[in-house]
């Protein structure tokens, strides 16, 4: 019983999994944390390309026969 305890005790096999939520759970944290910057830096983004866009499809003119 006591060989069996310290295998247990000594199996690493699920630190890698214990790892990635460990990682998940601190990265939601984050997005949660700055949930108002990160929309800003998004919102900014997506404005500067489609003004970009914009100023793209005024210069492009389609030729009809």
């Amino acid at each position: 019983m006591i060989n069996r305890w310290k295998q247990f005790w000594n199996d690493e096999s699920g630190i890698g999994v214990v790892e990635l939520i460990l990682i998940l759970v601190v990265l939601i944290m984050l997005i949660v944390i700055f949930r108002e910057q990160i929309t800003n830096i998004v919102s900014s983004a997506f404005e500067q390309i489609n003004k970009s866009a914009s100023d793209v499809n005024s210069v492009i003119s389609i030729k009809k026969k």
